[in-house]
Order: C-alpha cells, then structure tokens, then sequence
C-alpha cells in the first residue's frame, strides 16, 4: 500500500483526481446508456474538478466546469420534465450557427484572456482561456444537435491535455483523452444520422 502511495505521489495524483476520473468514466457510459443518473455522477465530478483545477491556476477551466454544473443541473431537470417528448434532431450546422460560433470563440477567448490577466494570478492565460472558449462553442452546438459540436468539444480536449499533464493533472489529462476518443466516435455516430435526416427530409 506504501508502494502505492509514493507512485501515486510522484506522478502527482491525488484522491480527488483518481475520485474525478471513476466518476467522469462512469458520466459517460452512463450518458451511453440513456441513464439520467449521467447528470448527478457529472455535477459531483465536475465540483471535484473545480477544487483540483482552481488549485491548479487554471482559472478559465473553473469558469468552464462552473457552466458544466448549470447546463448539467438543466439538463436533468429538462430530462425528467420532458423525457417523452420528441428530441430536436441532429443536423449539419448553417452559415449563421457557423458565423455564432466563430463569435463565440473569438470573443469568449479575448474576454477570458483580459479577464484571467487583468483579474486572476493565472500563469498561461492564452491556452487556459483559448481551451475554455472552444468548449463553450462546442456545448453551445451540442444544445442545438449540430453534428459539428464534436469537432469544437474535441479542439478543447486537444488543447486541454497537454495543459493538464503541464499542470500535472495527469488523472484529468487520461480523462480528457478518453473523451477526445468518446467525441471522435460522437462525430462519426451524429454524421450519418443527420446525412439519414436530410434523406429523410
């Protein structure tokens, strides 16, 4: 057990990240199998999270997470109020939800940045800010089933990874990596089903 411990130790992991990663794997087989219980195991991984990340300086992650919470608090209410009712379906994104998104971007990352800079001790306020901005694009098309969601939630994950194991996080870095994964298997799965609707249509 002392073994143990002084691995974990060196590879500077603690409770709470090994807490994060069980409940972020189980978020998502959950969200797999169409579990409402997806939402309760998320909000308490992603409080966790906050603690891990905010000790970390990386200050726009929080503010990331902290949207995780609403969104997931949302969801499970709009899932247990409206479970039965037809769901939006999946579509390619317009020139408008393009043009959106490239503003939610672009500005989300020069607010974040100034915001980081002017009001936090953060240490890499560019990356932290830019892998923030670029999640909430992709959560913001995920709302609307745009196939595209994917591809924004997975630039996020790309930056985010390497920013993890800098910040020796690396139980959130292996986390994010499986969710890099999981999204790659999203696109594909959204992009036939709306190439079905548009033929349907």
């Amino acid at each position: 057990m002392d073994h143990v411990q002084q691995w974990l130790q060196a590879l500077n992991i603690d409770a709470i990240q090994c807490i994060v990663l069980i409940l972020g794997v189980s978020e998502v087989l959950l969200a797999r199998a169409n579990n409402v219980w997806l939402y309760p195991t998320g909000i308490a991984a992603t409080t966790l999270s906050i603690y891990s990340l905010f000790h970390a300086k990386l200050y726009a992650e929080c503010l990331l997470h902290l949207y995780y919470i609403v969104m997931s608090i949302y969801g499970w209410w709009f899932w247990t109020t409206r479970r039965n009712n037809k769901p939006v379906e999946i579509t390619f994104s317009t020139q408008r939800d393009w043009l959106i998104t490239i503003g939610i971007v672009l500005g989300g990352w020069v607010v974040l940045y100034f915001f980081l800079i002017l009001f936090t001790p953060s240490e890499l306020p560019l990356w932290d800010s830019w892998v923030s901005c670029t999640a909430w694009a992709g959560m913001w098309l995920l709302a609307r089933r745009k196939v595209e969601n994917w591809l924004l939630l997975n630039i996020s994950n790309a930056f985010a990874i390497p920013l993890l194991f800098h910040k020796e996080l690396p139980l959130f870095a292996f986390l994010t990596l499986f969710l890099f994964i999981v999204a790659c298997k999203g696109y594909y799965d959204w992009m036939k089903t709306a190439k079905k609707n548009m033929a349907i249509a």
